[in-house]
């Protein structure tokens, strides 16, 4: 009950703003409004239509919110909650926000032709509406899932010889996919903005450019681990690349553990060559020793299986009757 009655004050406080602030200041702003910019104003929309226009625009995905909500099937995984609150507040903020910047763009101009948008106002509002969704959807995620029972304890294997035995698991971040598409959104968004304002090449440059950093960084949201007689392999992003392989022969052992990002430094890749985490969300991670005496920890799926698995190809041993075939799970 508490996400509807949060979710249905929010939304009234949005509407309300939307509806009330436009009537508050409408002695002083021009019949009609200038509504789109581009290197000036180049577009008008009477006050009674761009009002009704902007409340439109919220109503619609807040009623569509609040049916997710109602249906009351949103609050049984984590992520849809995490999603649900990212979505409400994030559209919310940019709605209001784009809403502040047509009102203080007309406001006291004689005519919607004096209207003037500052370069920086929209990417202003983009970016405050990406980290308003980004907040809400951590701090309305609530409680972890309710795990499965607990099956039987990771097998200690048997490699009969000649058999070959893989180990896949695959994990995705879909907070850190949202925030590096979000970003990378915002980002051009704001050099397209720019280079029809006029911006100095510089600046639209310097975006072009952290756009395709924000691109980049969204091959490391999601790892895929394949464990074979080779070796592992530990596979990035969507396409299965970059990838690194490390042989059987560098490695000593291998067990699971559980670890937190604050433990580590964060998520994305942390530490230095030879003491290194990969660490995408926090819990089970694969532990791998070298023979060199460092390690590598990875925040995967089934880490204990994974582990069990490289143990048995290491030492070419024998625990009990029970063969390994391929394992695969599938995204969280």
């Amino acid at each position: 009950m508490t996400h509807r009655l949060v979710g249905a004050i929010w939304g009234l406080i949005v509407l309300a703003t939307l509806a009330l602030l436009p009537l508050a200041v409408r002695d002083r702003l021009p019949e009609p409004l200038a509504t789109h910019w581009g290197n000036g104003p180049d577009r008008s929309t009477a006050f009674t239509s761009h009002l009704v226009i902007s409340v439109l625009l919220w109503l619609l995905p807040w009623a569509v919110m609040m049916g997710f909500a109602l249906h009351g099937r949103m609050a049984e995984r984590r992520m849809s909650r995490a999603y649900w609150w990212g979505f409400l507040f994030g559209v919310g903020v940019l709605v209001v926000g784009v809403e502040l910047s047509i009102l203080h763009a007309n406001l006291d101009r004689p005519s919607w032709t004096g209207a003037e948008l500052p370069v920086w106002s929209m990417p202003v509002v983009l970016g405050a509406s990406l980290v308003a969704g980004v907040l809400a959807g951590y701090l309305g995620r609530g409680a972890a899932d309710q795990p499965s029972p607990a099956g039987e304890e990771v097998p200690r294997l048997r490699l009969r010889p000649g058999q070959r035995s893989v180990w896949i698991s695959r994990l995705v971040n879909h907070w850190l996919v949202a925030v590096a598409v979000a970003s990378s959104i915002v980002v051009l968004a704001s050099a397209v903005m720019s280079m029809r304002m006029g911006a100095p090449a510089g600046i639209v440059g310097v975006l072009i450019l952290a756009t395709a950093i924000a691109l980049f960084a969204s091959l490391f949201t999601s790892i895929t681990a394949r464990i074979t007689d080779n070796g592992l392999a530990i596979a990035f992003g969507p396409f299965g690349w970059p990838v690194r392989r490390i042989k059987l022969s560098k490695i000593e052992r291998a067990w699971s553990e559980t670890r937190r990002p604050s433990q580590v430094g964060g998520w994305g890749l942390r530490g230095v060559p030879g003491s290194a985490t990969i660490m995408l969300r926090g819990g089970e991670c694969l532990v791998i020793r070298y023979r060199s005496g460092g390690q590598l920890v990875i925040s995967i799926d089934d880490a204990r299986r994974g582990a069990a698995l490289l143990n048995a190809l290491i030492e070419g041993g024998r625990s009990d009757d029970q063969p390994v075939h391929t394992s695969l799970h599938p995204d969280r």
